[in-house]
């Protein structure tokens, strides 16, 4: 067992998105096609396009930020969502420090005592894939080495975006 990080905005930040979502709903014509498409907006000309968002989606849009899991024996696994909100170490505590930081039974940790938490967990001896594996040849018939975690910064990166 583990326990997963989420960076949520500010409220600050969701008043500011409340306040967009708002405007956009309010301009938004009720006509039975815009009903019928779920008030979803296709391509820069209004035309059918792949690409879609309703107004809902683009509010909750990176409310949620997965950072990462802690977990007993292992050192903290980062999230890098590749390399989407951030794609180094410093590009990631900034984004830390710009948000709240909540773990997934929804208790907020202050972002630089996370920080730190996540920084010195599992250091300088805890696992990661690879070492895990080689200390452990028969746990699994699985071939790990294409799951093996990255380092980027000396942050051990998960090579997936999705945690358990």
């Amino acid at each position: 067992m583990g326990t997963n990080y989420y960076r949520v905005p500010t409220e600050g930040e969701m008043k500011e998105r409340r306040k967009r979502f708002l405007e956009r709903m309010s301009t938004i014509e009720l006509s039975p096609v815009n009903i019928e498409r779920e008030f979803r907006l296709y391509g820069g000309d209004d035309q059918y396009s792949w690409e879609s968002s309703s107004p809902w989606e683009d509010f909750i849009d990176g409310s949620s930020v997965h950072l990462g899991k802690r977990s007993g024996g292992w050192k903290f696994l980062w999230n890098f969502h590749q390399n989407e909100y951030y794609r180094d170490k410093e590009s990631l505590l900034s984004f830390i420090r710009s948000g709240r930081i909540v773990n997934e039974y929804g208790e907020e940790i202050p972002p630089d005592d996370f920080i730190e938490m996540a920084l010195n967990w599992g250091q300088p001896d805890g696992w990661d894939t690879q070492t895990y594996y080689a200390e452990n040849p028969t746990r699994s018939h699985i071939d790990y080495s294409r799951y093996y975690d990255i380092y980027v910064d000396g942050l051990r990166i998960s090579t997936a975006t999705d945690f358990s």
